[in-house]
């Protein structure tokens, strides 16, 4: 008997949480097996070894596990694969499928688009004096965060607007402030802000927030918001696309036989610290709401859980004109849907993440 095991991140914002189990609901029928269930991976409950063993007491002997992230960091690189060795073990006559993150996908650009359309913007529409925004989560991955700038420089090629920008809400640079100074100076009169985040939380919140700042410090610009991911039809066509894979065990560079998701399994007992955390009842003294985990490709991880990364304060003084060339040798086939544009190339100064 088949189940699908869809993982959630996990939010101290309840209704970011309820968000995720309605788009799990709502797949339910669409999918071709009859045991759906949905954990997360901390803040909230079930734990991913309860979502594990949910299943298996339903009568599974084939759970796809399937990430609802939007890229691959240290969640799904390291802690959910470690997970399912840890099922491997206890469940011998049980078969684990590991299914992929969302990544550069081309619905995932549909998505985006019409959120900015739903702002008041045409994207047929040329827009010289308009920037727009991208703004992720951020991670300590340096694949994750490089992958948010190849979706803004897709969604440069597909729109019109003269500058596409990127920036983060937190753990890396640029910040969001960064970013729209940025734009500003760049010649900008208005920024579109677009999230690319799944659901709501405390960070989108965050997000609303920061708009009215901008309109302070600001007054001779204007702001916009545009949503984020939300119950799109599109998402829907992904999650199940990426279910459906992973089922068929087709699915594609994800990390289940990473060498460097082996390489950290030498070092597990050093740093382990039972990453199914029995997040039932697990509560992490962060004062944000992101990817604390994300450790890149297992660089040396340090996982003491007493800071408070109020990462919005950081004090960057990095020089953030971020053309870096950073030519890694991962070989993350994400299944990019190649934009063939003819659009002319960008005069020279043009402020176009690279």
């Amino acid at each position: 008997m088949k189940a699908i095991l869809f993982v959630g991140h996990g939010s101290r914002d309840a209704e970011g949480n309820q968000e995720v189990r309605e788009m799990v609901d709502s797949l339910t029928s669409r999918l071709t097996v009859p045991i759906v269930e949905t954990c997360f991976l901390e803040f909230e409950a079930p734990s991913i070894r309860t979502g594990i063993a949910t299943c298996v007491k339903r009568g599974a002997t084939q759970v796809a596990v399937v990430p609802i992230t939007l890229f691959a960091a240290g969640h799904a690189k390291l802690h959910i694969p470690a997970a399912i060795d840890a099922a491997r073990l206890q469940y011998p006559q049980v078969q684990f499928d590991y299914g992929r993150p969302i990544g550069v996908h081309e619905l995932a650009l549909d998505i985006l688009t019409s959120r900015v359309q739903d702002a008041g913007f045409d994207p047929s529409l040329a827009y010289d004096d308009t920037a727009l925004l991208v703004i992720g989560r951020g991670s300590s991955d340096a694949d994750a965060n490089s992958d948010l700038f190849k979706v803004s420089r897709l969604l440069w090629e597909r729109l019109k607007f003269k500058y596409v920008e990127t920036a983060f809400i937190g753990v890396t640079a640029p910040l969001a402030d960064e970013g729209i100074e940025r734009c500003i100076r760049l010649g900008a009169k208005r920024v579109i802000v677009l999230p690319y985040f799944l659901f709501t939380g405390v960070l989108i919140k965050r997000m609303e927030a920061m708009m009215a700042e901008f309109a302070l410090k600001y007054p001779d610009h204007s702001f916009v918001l545009a949503d984020y991911f939300g119950f799109h039809p599109m998402l829907r066509e992904i999650l199940r696309d990426r279910a459906e894979e992973a089922l068929m065990g087709e699915a594609k560079a994800n990390c289940d036989m990473c060498q460097y998701r082996i390489e950290a399994l030498k070092h597990a007992d050093h740093h382990h610290h039972d990453h199914e955390h029995g997040h039932d009842h697990h509560h992490h003294d962060h004062n944000h709401d992101h990817h604390h985990h994300d450790h890149g490709h297992v660089h040396a991880h340090d996982h003491s859980h007493g800071h408070d990364h109020d990462h919005d304060h950081h004090d960057h003084t990095h020089n953030h004109d971020h053309t870096h060339n950073h030519d890694h040798a991962h070989d993350h086939s994400h299944d990019h849907a190649h934009n063939t544009s003819t659009k002319p190339a960008p005069e020279a100064g043009k402020g176009v993440p690279v």
